[in-house]
Order: structure tokens, then sequence, then C-alpha cells
């Protein structure tokens, strides 16, 4: 699904990612770990197009992402769902309304939006929180708000970026649980985390970045830094 091939990036003149190859199956859950800084946002942002390699490629199925036009960009995008850790949730709508409002963007129809915005609130255990505003919901309450926002629209790859990172250790279980949930149904789930905790209880495919380089990859790991 998704393939590095000999990938490295530079900002000014800081290495930030040195020679990476890696490839990414569909329906795997795989965790990239290691310290701030050590490369994984900007792996991440790579995937999406948000960046472009210094050197080497990324492919996203047979399509290399740094060489996309414009419009090819933002149809790869509709496939892939982010969840970063600050939520990025609009303030002034309400948890249906952030749901509704993402579909819309997508050109959902009303009676799409009616179907589909509830049963994903359902599926990350919000239903009773449709019509409140994020300032009413707790934090783990945002991210899975935040979780259901990136799936509605079905996409195939769900990134989530240090998503328990402002979270205490019962939210932080909860959102595990539904990201689990989740790639059960078939999709593909990249994790970007240092929480030592949640590596260890999933027990994915764990991706070890040291320094902007690949030091380990366990098929069933845990975390060692």
């Amino acid at each position: 699904m998704i393939y590095f091939n000999k990938v490295s990036k530079f900002y000014d003149q800081s290495l930030i990612l040195d020679d990476i190859n890696l490839t990414i199956n569909n329906n795997e859950f795989v965790a990239l770990i290691g310290h701030s800084g050590a490369g994984k946002t900007t792996l991440t942002k790579l995937i999406v197009g948000e960046e472009k390699p210094t050197s080497g490629s990324v492919f996203f199925e047979s399509k290399e992402v740094n060489k996309l036009p414009a419009g090819q960009i933002t149809k790869l995008r509709k496939r892939i769902g982010v969840v970063f850790q600050d939520y990025r949730l609009l303030p002034h709508k309400t948890a249906y309304e952030n749901i509704a409002f993402a579909m819309e963007a997508a050109g959902k129809t009303d009676d799409e939006i009616t179907a589909d915005a509830s049963y994903v609130l359902d599926l990350v255990n919000l239903s009773d929180r449709l019509w409140h505003f994020p300032d009413q919901l707790s934090g783990g309450e945002k991210q899975r708000l935040a979780i259901a926002r990136a799936i509605i629209n079905q996409p195939e790859l769900l990134i989530a970026d240090e998503p328990t990172g402002n979270l205490d250790p019962v939210a932080t279980n909860e959102v595990i649980q539904i990201l689990k949930k989740i790639h059960d149904l078939g999709t593909t789930v990249i994790l970007a985390t240092h929480n030592r905790a949640v590596v260890d209880s999933l027990r994915p495919r764990v991706v070890t970045l040291e320094k902007g380089k690949i030091t380990r990859d366990d098929k069933h790991g845990h975390y060692a830094i």
C-alpha cells in the first residue's frame, strides 16, 4: 500500500529522515515510535503529500506521491484520514455538525449525512454527545470525535499522530480501543507515538526511528528505544 524508496528529507541544513526504506501493507497496524524529533511526523506528512522528500520516492499504491499534481493530491487525501494530538475540531460546531461538515466537504448528500454521522458517533461511543460543542467535551471525547471525523468518509488509511499525547490513562485506553476497532473493520492504521504503555499493550508491528533512521522493524513488537 505504502512504499518509501531511499527517502531522505532535509529542513534547512538539518537531516530529518535518512535513507528510509519502508513498506506498509493493506490492513496493517503499524506503530511508529521514537523520541521527539526522530522524524515520525515528517514521515507521515510525506505520505499525504504535505511534504516532499529531498531525495527518494514515496508511493501510495502505484502512485508516486511526491510527483502528483495538486488535483491528484486532493484525491489522494480523500483516501486518508488523519488524527492530530490537538484535535483540530471546529469550536463553534457541535459534535454532529463537525462530522456533517466533513461529509459536506466530501460531497455527501443530506440523506448520507443523516444516516452515517450518527452511526460513526456511535462507533466512537459519542452517541450521547451529538449536540455538545467541543468545549463541552473532555479531552478523550474530543479525540474520539476527531477520530470519527477522520473516518467518516471511509478512508483506506488512518494516520494518528500522537493521538494520546494530551490524555490521561483512561482516556488513552478508550482512544486505543477505538483505533483497534477501526483496524478490525479493515482500515490500515499508522500510529505515531512515544507512549510506551500503548505500544506494549497493542503489540502491533513496531517501526523505530532514531535520528531519522529506521533502527528496528518488529512484526509484533514492543517499545524499545
